[in-house]
């Protein structure tokens, strides 16, 4: 029996910058748009018309670039975007207690549970209550003896990426560049290899999205979690920097990871352009092949929902039930859907988190 509800299963995500757009909108006097409607792609209101549970909430230290500038060079038919500068500690840090300042504030209104268990997750998700997972992206928040680390993991941290892109002391991420292959530059630093150490004995997940192929390998050798990558596409389909090779997608098969489909359409589409015209069956093909190569326990989604240009047709997480009514035409049955929507993430947190 195919599903028939579009809001069913509850759709759990593998990253979201609605806490960057919140920050930028004003921080914690902007809290309230968040339960009421705003605008942009999550919000209380469109979450309970789309069946959007939760998922990997961001903080993310932006670098001062113009977007549309950006979005102008990547909607190109080839680009190369260069790397922002890094951002040191100190000005990082006060902008990531800003962004989980507002996180924490949005749990106190009651508009969500910052989660800190599997078993949370599933108890705010029976309950109707958005969960969310406190995720760092880019690790410059975080010093190089980890004392943030360790305080930012008592307050609820439970993921962390290393690298967004630009470099970081832990590690090199990879350009927007369009055609390309993500075996660009060094791995992880020593300070990155005692980062993925410590997250290891705490059990914070550690990120592979941005991080570059060397050190995708780097982690590969020495983590004992897991591999996983919230939000990444497949290279044999779109050549984009960001996307994972056959070989990667090997090896996060081999551990038992997963990857969170990421709906930003550069990465989606073959050209790499960053437009919002690509179907969902674009979207489809690309499950396809992950759950070919990964196997149906190992894919997830991860929608890079507030920051990035989506396909036109899953705008918001309000338009979440197109993509479930576009997966169950394509044949995904009843166990699939489940585990392609929620499952999938919560098992593999559970081995990370220790569970």
């Amino acid at each position: 029996m195919l599903l028939t509800d579009n809001l069913t299963p509850g759709i759990f995500d593998g990253h979201n910058d609605v806490l960057l757009q919140l920050y930028r909108a004003g921080g914690l006097s902007a809290a309230d748009t968040f339960a009421k409607g705003r605008d942009g792609a999550i919000d209380l209101v469109k979450a309970k018309a789309g069946g959007f549970s939760g998922g990997f909430f961001a903080v993310f230290i932006p670098s001062p670039i113009d977007r549309d500038e950006k979005v102008d060079a990547m909607s190109q038919p080839s680009y190369d975007l260069p790397l922002p500068e890094p951002i040191d500690w100190e000005d990082a840090l006060p902008v990531a207690m800003s962004q989980a300042a507002i996180l924490f504030d949005l749990e106190k209104r009651g508009y969500l549970k910052v989660c800190r268990s599997v078993a949370d997750i599933r108890t705010a998700m029976a309950a109707g209550m958005m969960a969310a997972i406190f995720h760092i992206e880019g690790a410059e928040a975080i010093d190089p003896d980890l004392h943030t680390l360790e305080v930012l993991y008592q307050a609820g941290l439970r993921s962390i990426g290393p690298v967004w892109s630009r470099e970081t002391i832990f590690g090199h991420g990879v350009p927007f560049r369009y055609p390309s292959g993500p075996d660009i530059g060094d791995g992880l630093t020593d300070h990155g290899l005692r980062l993925l150490k410590r997250c290891n004995e705490l059990g914070i997940m550690f990120d592979l999205s941005h991080l570059n192929e060397a050190g995708f390998w780097d982690v590969a050798r020495h983590s004992t979690m897991p591999l996983v990558a919230t939000h990444s596409n497949v290279h044999a389909i779109c050549e984009h920097s960001r996307n994972l090779t056959d070989k990667q997608l090997a090896a996060i098969r081999e551990s038992d990871g997963i990857v969170g489909l990421n709906f930003a359409t550069a990465f989606l589409r073959d050209d790499g352009r960053m437009l919002a015209d690509v179907p969902l069956s674009q979207m489809l093909r690309q499950l396809d092949y992950l759950i070919e190569h990964l196997g149906e326990d190992r894919v997830g989604l991860g929608s890079d929902y507030d920051g990035a240009i989506v396909p036109q047709d899953v705008t918001t997480v309000a338009d979440l039930p197109n993509l479930r009514q576009a997966m169950v035409k394509h044949g995904f049955n009843d166990a699939l859907m489940t585990k392609l929507c929620h499952e999938n993430w919560l098992r593999v947190l559970e081995k990370t988190w220790g569970e």
